[in-house]
Parts: C-alpha cells; structure tokens; sequence
C-alpha cells in the first residue's frame, strides 16, 4: 500500500460513500481513486496489487494456475483459492481474471482508523459486470476478517459487482473441474475431431461410447474432454465421471 498516490476528485473532499480503491496500471503506477470511479477501470488486466508471500514453512501453497481465460498464468495462494481460479477458469461467462488487483480503503464506523483489504480475484463477466471472490475456510472466519468480508460486500452492491465469500467447493465438482482442466489448452481443439464428437453426442449417450464411435479413443478422448471442458458438450459433474457417464450436445435435465 506505501507510495499510493492519490487521485480523488479535486484531492479536497473524501469519498461521498467512504470506500477507496488503490490499484496498479499495467505499467506500473500506483493509482487511489473513489470507488465509484472505479467501475470503469479494467481491473480484470491489472496486476496483483499486493505481493505473494513465499517462505519456508509457510502453511499455505502459492502457485500459479494457466487459465484458458486469460490464455496466461493468475496467481493464487492456497490450495482454496487456486481451486476457485480453476472454477471461475471453467465458467464460459467469465472473460477475465485477476488475482488481488485492487486494495479497499475504507474508514471504521468512528472515521478515526482506516482499514483496507485486497480481495482474492476479480473476474470479468461477458455482460460487463464483474465478480469480486474473496475464498477464506468457515472455519477461519475471524470477527475482524468477517468485518473486512462485509464491507467488501457493501462496496461492491454500490458499483454493482457480485461479491462471493467462498470456502471449500464440492469435492466431487472440484476432482471433476480439475480432470477436465487437464485438457483445457487450446492444443486440444482439433475441429475434425470435434465435429466428430459433436455429432456423436447429438442424442445423449455414454462417454466411452461416443469416444469410440469416433476413433480411437486414445486419439478423441483429450479432444472429447477440451470440448467438456469448454462446455461445448456437457456432462454431470455433481457424480464421479467415468466410462458411461452420460454426455450430451444440450444440458440434461
């Protein structure tokens, strides 16, 4: 947060609606505005506000996740949140995502101490709108984390921004997530192939089953599970999948 320069209106009067946002632009500058000048800034390409922590015995694994959103790396800090940016990576309307690309300033009820927070990710949504995620554990909800939570909430509702306050994901969704993720890279889109696929599917039928009425399935099942993954075709991912897991070309009801 050190340095930040601030840009807020005349540089006189603070915030009518008491919330700030800090961020950096792509090359570098350290920009404060009022919230509600911040709906228009494209926070979804703005780099991480604040830095990752790395260091030996640290009980939480940083890393990076390639999203086939961004067609590029977003960072994460546990285990939690990469399996969020993997989710919020799987969802066709998300556009854009970024990891910690903003701090929120605000004052506490008494105005005489400032507070601030750097939601998890922003992302992007093909309407225009946009998603704050903030993944934190029930568990590990702290009185002072879950105030930092609300007002999170409360400044996203005045720019209109869905705030989630995430813990952990189904398992079953996130093992099926995570399969498919395995083959989300473009190089796995082979269009004859898929139109293949696309026509084995037509009517629902087993997995395997319209792998093999392609070919070999060793060749057409990555490419089968590109198209899953992209949700091209669709599949039940509430259960385990497997061989005859049902997939279809339109969403099963």
């Amino acid at each position: 947060m050190k340095g930040l320069r601030m840009v807020i209106g005349d540089g006189v009067d603070p915030p009518a609606d008491g919330f700030e946002i800090g961020y950096l632009t792509p090359d570098g500058a350290q920009v404060r505005v009022p919230l509600t000048d911040a709906w228009s800034v494209r926070l979804e390409s703005a780099p991480p506000a604040r830095s990752f922590a790395s260091y030996k015995g640290q009980r939480h694994f940083p890393g990076r996740w390639w999203t086939a959103t961004e067609e590029g790396h977003v960072g994460y800090e546990s285990w939690l949140e990469r399996d969020h940016l993997m989710l919020l990576d799987f969802d066709p309307a998300i556009i854009g995502i970024a990891s910690q690309p903003f701090w929120l300033f605000w004052s506490t009820e008494d105005r005489r101490k400032g507070r601030s927070h750097a939601p998890d990710y922003f992302a992007r949504k093909a309407d225009g709108s946009g998603v704050v995620v903030d993944c934190r554990p029930a568990e590990r909800r702290k009185p002072r984390d879950l105030a930092a939570f609300e007002a999170t909430r409360k400044a996203c509702g005045l720019v209109g921004w869905e705030y989630r306050l995430v813990g952990a994901p189904d398992s079953i969704v996130t093992a099926n997530v995570r399969w498919l993720g395995g083959y989300r890279h473009p190089r796995h889109s082979l269009p004859e192939i898929a139109t293949a696929l696309g026509d084995a599917f037509h009517s629902p039928r087993g997995l395997l089953a319209g792998a093999e009425a392609v070919g070999d399935p060793i060749a057409v099942l990555p490419v089968l599970f590109h198209l899953l993954w992209r949700q091209e075709l669709v599949v039940d991912l509430s259960v385990p999948l497997h061989q005859a897991a049902i997939v279809s070309r339109t969403p099963l009801t």
